[in-house]
Formats: C-alpha cells, sequence, structure tokens
C-alpha cells in the first residue's frame, strides 16, 4: 500500500490550545508538513480545493508550486480540484506549468466538490454540476493531448484552433476520479478507464464499497482490463496513542470541534457520536495496532491500493508527532501486507 498525506487547510481555533494561527502561519504550516511527509516517506500530498470557511485551499495549484519548489520526491496531488466550476483553459495552463516546475509529479483529482458554496461564486447551478463537470473534463483531455484544438459547449466560450500553453511536462498528467456521493463520478472513471480515489470520510463503509463496486462494474462493461481498475480510498482524521482509550480521550476536543463547524454540518454525517464513528465510520483514532486492523478491514472491503490520511486541525506538534508514529508504527506493516502498483517507479 501507499500512503499520501492530505490538508484542505482548515484553520479553525486549536479545540486544546484556543489558539488560532493566523492565514500566514497557516501557509508556513502546511509548506513544513509537506516537507517532513517527504521525509518521513509518504508517498504523496494533497491540497482539497475549498472556497469558504474555515478552509485557505481555494488555489491548489499555487499551494502546490511552494510546496514544489522545498521538495525533491512526493507526488503533488490536488484532492480534489473542483473542475464542475472551473475553466478548463486556466486548467490546463495552471497545472500544466505547476507539472513542469515540480518536475513531472502532479496528479489531479477531479470532482465536483462536496461544499455548495462554491456553485454561486462561481455562476454554476447545483443541479448542473455533474454535465457541467463531464463537459469541462472532455475539454481539458483535449487540451492536454491535442493542439488547435476547436470546440463548442454550454459552460464556456467557443474555442477555435487553440493550443495552450505550457504543454504538460508528463507525456500523460495522471488522473484520479473523486468519488464520494454518486455513481456519476465513478461512471465517468470507468469510461476513460482511470483510477478513482473513494472519499471515505463522511459515512459508513457500505455506502463506498458501492461505488467502489459500481466503478469496477462499469469498467469491466467498457472493455477494460478488470486488473488494471485502481482505487485509492481516504479515512477520517489520525490520532494514535499508546493505548486506544488514550486516543480517543485526546482525540475527543478535535472531534466535537470539527464537527461544529458549517461545513461539516453540511455534510450531514449519520454517526451520532465519537464512538459511533469508531465503531461504524472511517476514523483512526486508536493504538497503532487497532488502526492497522481497521485500515486491514477496510482494504478488504475496498481493495484499495492507496490511502491517505489527515492531521488537519491538530497542533503543530500533534501533527509531526502523528505523521511520524504512523511513518514507524503502521505505514511499514501495511506496505508489507498489502501489494500497490501505484507509484512503483
Amino acid at each position: 500500500m501507499k500512503f499520501a498525506l492530505f490538508s484542505l487547510v482548515m484553520n479553525i481555533r486549536n479545540a486544546v490550545t484556543g489558539e488560532t494561527l493566523t492565514t500566514q502561519e497557516k501557509f508556513q504550516n502546511i509548506l513544513q508538513q509537506a516537507i517532513y511527509a517527504e521525509k518521513l516517506g509518504f508517498d504523496a500530498y494533497g491540497i482539497g480545493e475549498r472556497h469558504g470557511p474555515p478552509f485557505l485551499s481555494s488555489s491548489p495549484a499555487v499551494l502546490l508550486t511552494a510546496i514544489a519548489s522545498h521538495t525533491s520526491r512526493i507526488r503533488l496531488l490536488t484532492t480534489v480540484t473542483v473542475l464542475s466550476v472551473l475553466d478548463p483553459v486556466r486548467v490546463a495552463e495552471d497545472y500544466a506549468t505547476l507539472d513542469h516546475l515540480s518536475g513531472g509529479r502532479l496528479e489531479l483529482i477531479i470532482g465536483k466538490g462536496n461544499d455548495p458554496r462554491h456553485y454561486p461564486l462561481f455562476g454554476i447551478k447545483e443541479e448542473e454540476q455533474w454535465d457541467s463537470l463531464a463537459e469541462r473534463y472532455a475539454l481539458l483531455k483535449r487540451l492536454w493531448s491535442e493542439e488547435n484544438v476547436s470546440w463548442d459547449g454550454k459552460y464556456r466560450p467557443p474555442l477555435r484552433e487553440v493550443t495552450i500553453l505550457p504543454r504538460p511536462l508528463q507525456s500523460s498528467i495522471p488522473i484520479w476520479h473523486g468519488s464520494a456521493s454518486s455513481p456519476l463520478s465513478t461512471e465517468l472513471a470507468a469510461q476513460y478507464g482511470e483510477p478513482i480515489f473513494s472519499s471515505n470520510t463522511f459515512h459508513p463503509l457500505p455506502k463506498y464499497k458501492a461505488l467502489i463496486d459500481h466503478y469496477r462494474e462499469r469498467w469491466a462493461y467498457y472493455g477494460h482490463d478488470p486488473k488494471h481498475a485502481v482505487v485509492g480510498a481516504g479515512a477520517g482524521t489520525l490520532y494514535l496513542a499508546k493505548t486506544t482509550e488514550e486516543a480517543i480521550r485526546r482525540y475527543r476536543p478535535y472531534y466535537e470541534a470539527f464537527h461544529s463547524t458549517d461545513s461539516a454540518k453540511h455534510n450531514q454525517s449519520p454517526f451520532t457520536s465519537l464512538e459511533d464513528n469508531l465503531a461504524n465510520g472511517p476514523l483512526l483514532v486508536g493504538s497503532p495496532e487497532r488502526v492497522i486492523e481497521k485500515i486491514l478491514t477496510y482494504q478488504a472491503a475496498y481493495g484499495h491500493q492507496v490511502m491517505s490520511i489527515s492531521v488537519d486541525g491538530l497542533t503543530e506538534a500533534e501533527q509531526r508527532e502523528q505523521m511520524a508514529w504512523f511513518a514507524a508504527e503502521v505505514a511499514p506493516v501495511l506496505r508489507r501486507e498489502i501489494a500497490s502498483s501505484v507509484w512503483s517507479a
């Protein structure tokens, strides 16, 4: 198994210390987190796009460019690029530039996003999100793979003989399809023969498994070799301690703070408590042994080769503690247990 550290650059009052970082402090925290992730051997680092509080991640391309300048090996992901509201020409140009500046380490996870606040910002109606995503993605693919592109569509003005510059450094920038709530995203991924990344954050295992199963079914329908269907999956926030009881006690204030934010309320989590989430949801809170056991349970259901974790919202000292503990106690076991063909070079 391979591992990515993801951040939505959530900046809220720390539930334990009472401290709130300035925007500048938070950006420096993210930069140092990515540098440390590479040092610890994480395979990838991702920034998710959001357009409203408490997130400061409205410009993943800019943040990832800064990270690229301070790292040399770690893959750089967007988690997700909200393509349903963005101009594909701008996306193609920005991320082709980042691909060069990172030395070809860029991968995109695209999706429609799970925060409805971005639709009025960019003039898209929520009911148009899936049609908009499909149309914009088809254009993005052409802009990166073709020159002199002519195109007509609904969600941006026509193009005539357009060649975006720069061209991407990689012959084909890898694209993942974010999957959280609808088979329309898994359908699009299967149609194009591309991997999916399951959110696996807000709901019980069966909901996400159904979407992953749908992806594999449609993958075969489109004539792709089943062994080439690749799945990644997220997880709830990581919090490790020597015992599960200690981890729960230390994490509880953070859980309560996270779930009181407006963005969390929008997600309408079905879990009634921290204990309910631990028993029936994806949170990785407990001893290293307990967390390994839980990840293996989910992997048996999903068959994913890549997993992401997050340490958003913790103190900076705890972030580093959790990352280091995961890299030393959890990741080596899972790397041995679960084969992965992703990022093998």
